[in-house]
């Protein structure tokens, strides 16, 4: 990166600082998005200071300030649960369907097949990306949102600086299709920690939710959500009984939303308490 985009992203970062009414230090940019593991639809990310990890396609990415990238709809994703994941300010852009098919017949596109199956995108320096950014500032209001009267104007001309970076990145924003179905049994077997709903499930094995559940249970002999169930905390009681972890350590990236429903499910499944196997564990290590 050369020093006359060094000096604006420092810029950006001090803006950024200023703009700290935002209560999640992320300003979204289009329609809301789903607080889950499963990306609906594509997002643009843009770090304005800090540092982001997570997990995108079963690889791990790490953003740090000035950084950017794309990631892909229909993805399965987790963001690292960080201290600095907290801590960073970040702007992302939704490319919802609906807007990214009036764009299309705007500007007469034809999508090319693209290449690679990344699920995250980086894309590279250049000074149009950061330019665009800064030039976000005048259209903020004293929340640090951006009034939602120039949401299509700026998503527009931000997709026109990106299919300039990139023409090829047609063929992932003019791509429409669903996920075509697949081996259920090996997509459940790694994907079963994810924190999404059985619908969700279904869509990304290409099936409509009454064939999931009618192909899950031929297969598993099992209703998917007592087998996601029963997955997650066999992993739990393992972590927690072998390699000693904590169960606050644990239950967020074993797929349960709180610990107190994480403690009652295994409870309930094994007859004792997370904390009293945890408990036992450590009293035999020591004891030997």
């Amino acid at each position: 990166m050369n020093v006359a985009i060094i000096d604006l992203a420092q810029s950006i970062i001090k803006w950024g600082i200023k703009m700290k009414a935002s209560v999640n230090k992320t300003c979204l940019v289009g329609p809301a998005i789903a607080q889950e593991q499963f990306i609906a639809e594509h997002l643009f990310f843009y770090l304005v200071s800090g540092a982001m990890s997570g997990s995108y396609g079963g690889k791990n990415y790490t953003l740090q300030s000035g950084e950017y990238g794309i990631t892909r709809k229909n993805r399965l994703s987790r963001q690292t649960p960080a201290k600095d994941n907290d801590k960073a300010d970040k702007i992302i852009f939704v490319f919802d369907e609906p807007f990214l098919r009036t764009f299309q017949e705007k500007h007469k596109l034809i999508a090319t097949p693209f290449k690679l199956e990344e699920s995250f995108l980086r894309l590279p320096d250049n000074e149009l990306i950061p330019n665009f950014i800064h030039s976000l500032i005048p259209y903020y209001n004293s929340k640090g949102e951006i009034d939602k009267a120039f949401f299509d104007v700026k998503r527009e001309e931000l997709l026109l600086i990106l299919l300039q970076l990139d023409p090829d990145l047609s063929g992932v924003f003019f791509d429409y299709g669903s996920p075509e179905k697949i081996d259920l049994e090996e997509f459940m077997n790694r994907n079963y920690l994810f924190s999404v709903n059985i619908d969700r499930f279904a869509y990304l094995t290409g099936r409509s939710l009454s064939a999931f559940k009618r192909d899950f249970y031929a297969i598993f002999n099992e209703t998917p959500s007592r087998w996601l169930v029963r997955k997650r905390l066999e992993d739990a009681y393992f972590l927690i009984d072998k390699r000693r972890k904590k169960p606050s350590e644990i239950y967020i990236d074993l797929g349960f939303e709180t610990l107190s429903h994480f403690s009652f499910a295994f409870k309930k499944l094994f007859g004792r308490t997370p904390t009293a196997v945890n408990q036992h564990s450590s009293h035999n290590t020591y004891g030997n």
